[in-house]
């Protein structure tokens, strides 16, 4: 064995043996070094020793004499001459007793309190489970949402976006499906979240169910890393306590952030942009994420993935948004109108859609669904005509229903934090539509 070998062997196993190199350059979004090419992949962590304390930097570009690495820190103290040391593939090590705890991207407690580590060592980057080898989608949830449990019902294991411009309850929605009793394990990932809603959320919108549930938390000033770092930590963790045989619900807000971070460091690697300043690995490293979430291997539990999509000025066509719906199982799609109109939640339910639907309606169920968008459709094609005063009721006996009928479900379907649920939605449709519902 080459004494090479034998010294990549030693340190990747860490032992007193470092390797290490030297910082050449340092920019305003990174620093390069030499003397690690050989030794580094990219994603490796490198830490960057001075005088003061050190820091951790991760690898986004591998060249012949150099690599170019990104600091965790949003300040870096990096100097040119400064020794960086190699430090491998990111891990962490989760432990049960994490429920309850606030932890930042780099799984470090937030919350004071020491954090205890488990005995298996878990990489950021996992593999989704092989297709053929996972279990089927098929125990359908009761989210506590009227207007979801009737049009877009969720399914353990499914995984679903929530598609919001900016203000119109996306958070909200969030904090209502967090209610769902039906979870073992809930773990929030808040990706590039306002610091200052942090406490509320952990305080107001998880509460009584927090010792249950675990944060991991990057506040929008942490580096595009910190940001990336954190919907992946959350994800290897929900892993963990699936793999346990528990039933997870993992919630990414949001994962636009965590996109815009994505494309930060590819841009900062030298990436070119290809699709309104998005790179290409952007849209390799989507699929990849969400993949993971989902129903595990037989005899394991399964993942619940709800993913916040931010659309850039209300623009449901955008590129991110574009490529998340087509891995996902199902949108829910937020629209201002409904929020100007006072309509909370504000879900759309002619443009959301549960591809796992049929897993939780009967074939009774699934006609009454389709009657109640159909007199929906008509509703709102008409609302030019009501509005000139030219609806004349008695000529067309499908809209006068959908006009007498649809804004009484309109107020049975609203719905805030807090608020019980109906026990039985569908009954409660059939009674207030009678035969129009049915």
């Amino acid at each position: 064995m080459r004494l090479g070998d034998l010294a990549d062997d030693l340190a990747s196993r860490d032992s007193l043996v470092d390797i290490a190199g030297r910082v050449t350059e340092v920019s305003a979004v990174g620093v390069r070094i030499s003397g690690l090419s050989n030794w580094l992949r990219l994603g490796d962590f490198v830490r960057l020793q001075g005088a003061g304390e050190s820091e951790l930097a991760e690898v986004v570009s591998i060249g012949r004499d150099s690599i170019f690495a990104i600091p965790f820190g949003t300040a870096t103290q990096a100097a040119i001459n400064m020794r960086a040391v190699r430090c491998g593939p990111p891990t962490i090590l989760p432990h049960p007793s994490w429920k309850g705890r606030v932890i930042d991207s780099l799984a470090a407690p937030l919350d004071g309190a020491p954090l205890a580590q488990g005995g298996l060592k878990l990489g950021r980057g996992a593999e989704a489970p092989k297709a053929l080898s996972r279990a089927r989608v098929s125990q359908p949830l009761n989210t506590g949402v009227n207007v979801i449990d009737l049009f877009t019902p969720v399914c353990a294991g499914q995984r679903v976006g929530i598609f919001a411009g900016s203000g119109v309850g996306k958070t909200t929605l969030l904090a209502m499906l967090i209610e769902c009793r039906q979870f073992d394990t809930v773990v929030v990932a808040l990706v590039g979240e306002r610091g200052r809603e942090v406490r509320e959320m952990v305080e107001d919108t998880l509460g009584p169910g927090m010792q249950k549930s675990i944060a991991v938390v990057a506040t929008s000033d942490e580096s595009p890393l910190s940001r990336r770092m954190a919907a992946r930590t959350a994800t290897t963790i929900a892993e963990f306590f699936r793999d346990r045989g528990e039933n997870v619900l993992l919630i990414v807000d949001s994962l636009t952030r965590y996109v815009h971070a994505l494309r930060e460091i590819a841009l900062a690697a030298g990436e070119p942009p290809v699709a309104r300043g998005y790179p290409p690995s952007v849209f390799a490293d989507i699929p990849r994420l969400l993949e993971r979430a989902g129903p595990g291997e037989g005899g394991s539990g399964t993942i619940t993935g709800l993913y916040s999509i931010l659309v850039d000025g209300d623009d449901h066509n955008e590129p991110v948004a574009d490529c998340v719906r087509g891995v996902l199982d199902g949108h829910i799609v937020l629209e201002r109108r409904l929020a100007n109109a006072n309509r909370y939640p504000a879900v759309d339910p002619l443009a959301s859609l549960s591809r796992l639907a049929h897993h939780a309606w009967s074939g009774e169920q699934a006609k009454q669904v389709a009657t109640l968008r159909r007199l929906i459709d008509r509703y709102e094609a008409s609302a030019d005509l009501r509005a000139l005063n030219a609806y004349r009721p008695g000529s067309d006996t499908e809209l006068d229903t959908a006009v007498t009928m649809v804004p009484k479900m309109y107020e049975l379907l609203k719905q805030s934090p807090g608020t019980k649920s109906v026990p039985n939605i569908f009954q409660a449709i059939q009674e207030l539509f009678g035969p129009a519902g049915g």
